[in-house]
């Protein structure tokens, strides 16, 4: 068996954590990168996460996450969100950042420059939101196995009130709204979650050949 697949064995959605236990620098800096390397739709990010240590400042945040108790015993709660909009700005930032990385021309960047801003011109702001949104998942789907392979228990989670989070993290002044949870850390040794076995139907069920 690969490890990756152990280790993909070994993650659950940690219900208690460690809170003595803390990521180091260099664990945290890979979830950094492998958020900035998430694959996201014509590579425009539109998403962004929040690192948030400050433990004072999560505890406020545990009455509108339902009470869960991860979001402030965990080393940190990653706080991925949505831009409240996209604007043709985005787009031309982001193609002058591939022709100063890639070096690319203007005449060749121009027609996929142009594509990408009608795209965006004829979506409402709640679709480009929705759009968004998908790439948040990615994200942390992303994130989950880079947890799992690093060796970081993490429990991704929906269950929160994000309007509360964006006016206690004063996500609004950033252009930004939350739409995902993933506290990251070490489970404690008494979370019996851990022990249980992992329920998923036979391979044969949840893949089909054709």
């Amino acid at each position: 068996m690969s490890n990756t697949i152990k280790q993909l064995q070994w993650r659950y959605a940690t219900k208690k954590f460690n809170e003595d236990k803390m990521l180091s620098e260099e664990k945290l800096n890979i979830l950094k990168q492998a958020f900035n390397l998430t694959a996201t739709s014509y590579g425009l990010q539109t998403i962004k996460m929040l690192v948030v240590e400050d433990k004072t400042l999560r505890a406020k945040l545990v009455e509108h996450s339902y009470n869960q108790r991860q979001v402030v015993d965990a080393s940190h709660l990653l706080v991925i969100c949505i831009q409240e909009n996209i604007v043709n700005a985005d787009v031309d930032n982001y193609y002058e950042n591939i022709k100063n990385i890639r070096e690319t021309p203007d005449n060749i960047l121009k027609p996929y420059r142009e594509g990408l801003l009608e795209m965006v011109s004829k979506m409402s702001i709640q679709e480009r939101q929705l759009w968004s949104t998908k790439q948040a998942y990615i994200a942390l789907g992303n994130l989950m196995t880079v947890c799992a392979i690093e060796a970081i228990d993490a429990c991704p989670m929906e269950g929160f009130v994000p309007s509360k989070y964006d006016d206690i993290l004063k996500l609004s002044s950033k252009g930004l709204k939350s739409v995902l949870l993933l506290p990251v850390g070490y489970r404690a040794k008494d979370d019996m979650f851990s022990e249980f076995k992992k329920v998923r139907q036979p391979i044969n069920e949840a893949v089909i050949e054709i």
